[in-house]
């Protein structure tokens, strides 16, 4: 069963590395992805969004994963928390603020100068957090390709996955290539300066989330990094600050088949103990699964934590798929 003691915490930002074309599916357009974390953080908190202007989708339809994730907290019942991890809009759900400024374009010399900063207040959070578990998620578009940056600049593989169908893995690879340059950085001289590859190749997510998991680590609290390829960078941080100990990591299903994302054997090379969840979103004729089972979206806003609480909790995924689906039309009603 779900450990009483367990809180959720969801990091929300934004880098204006999500502007770069064809980087990111989460905003139906430029303008509307701006506000897909501040909406992501209302419907985990509310079930609807309240501030922001529209529920997130992607171009061709695909729902905000969040649906998934506050589908699943309607079942379970899990306390959640917000923290502002670079917001460029304002959302209506209470936020835990820690000084992170949203990020520039990773192509720039310094796109997240806020960073060191944050990592420390988000440390301290990480560290007086009462639960005796966490499960830490993020949601900010552009996040994988700033991910890409943070492996390259410590040396680690780049394989990173992506919200479209088909990956756009080079031309993400082209931009890391130009960020590197621009940073004057080759791939690995971060290596053991978490920092410094989060502030000159990351976004300001990264850095909080690495900053509330070493915290809460340092307190003995048990912490489960819920996410695809994004958690894996906060993982590689994580190991680069001196952290040993066994790190779970839990994704979904669409993660672990995306072999771009190449996630079994990031696991395997950062030492990560893997859960895989898969919610069955293929057996649904609903419109809200479908574009999942196609390839879009796969992860985001804690999914595949949030389905292993599902699992772990005897919750079948018969009831998830039709809870989604319950708030998917609530949604679109409204």
């Amino acid at each position: 069963m779900t450990n009483d003691r367990t809180r959720f915490v969801l990091t929300a930002g934004t880098t204006r590395t999500a502007a770069i074309e064809g980087i990111s599916a989460a905003g139906a357009d430029p303008d509307a992805m701006v506000h897909t974390p501040a909406a992501d953080a209302e419907i985990l908190t509310y079930g609807t969004t309240v501030r922001a202007p529209e529920v997130p989708r992607s171009p061709t339809g695909c729902l905000t994963p969040a649906v998934v994730t506050r589908a699943v907290r309607d079942l379970v019942g899990f306390e959640a928390t917000v923290v502002d991890g670079g917001l460029v809009e304002p959302t209506g759900a209470p936020t835990v603020t820690v000084g992170a400024r949203p990020g520039d374009d990773v192509r720039e010399q310094d796109p997240v100068s806020s960073a060191p900063g944050a990592f420390e207040a988000a440390r301290q959070f990480g560290h007086a957090l009462p639960e005796e578990e966490v499960f830490l998620a993020e949601t900010i578009p552009g996040g994988t390709t700033t991910a890409l940056g943070v492996l390259r600049a410590l040396g680690e593989r780049g394989a990173v996955s992506s919200s479209l169908p088909e990956n756009p893995i080079e031309t993400k690879r082209d931009v890391v290539e130009e960020g590197l340059a621009a940073s004057s950085l080759a791939p690995g001289d971060a290596s053991g300066e978490p920092k410094r590859a989060v502030r000159r190749m990351g976004d300001p997510v990264l850095a909080v989330v690495s900053g509330i998991a070493l915290g809460a680590i340092e307190s003995e609290t048990a912490v489960t990094l819920a996410g695809g390829t994004q958690m894996v960078a906060v993982a590689a941080l994580l190991r680069h600050a001196g952290v040993e100990q066994s790190l779970p990591l839990a994704t979904t299903s669409y993660v672990a088949e995306d072999e771009t994302a190449a996630v079994e054997t990031a696991a395997d090379e950062l030492a990560l103990d893997l859960t895989v969840a898969d919610p069955g979103f293929g057996r649904s004729d609903h419109p809200a699964m479908a574009t999942y089972a196609a390839g879009e979206a796969k992860e985001g806003v804690g999914m595949g934590g949030a389905l292993a609480l599902a699992t772990r909790a005897g919750i079948p995924m018969a009831d998830v798929r039709e809870r989604v689906a319950a708030i998917a039309d609530e949604l679109a009603g409204d």
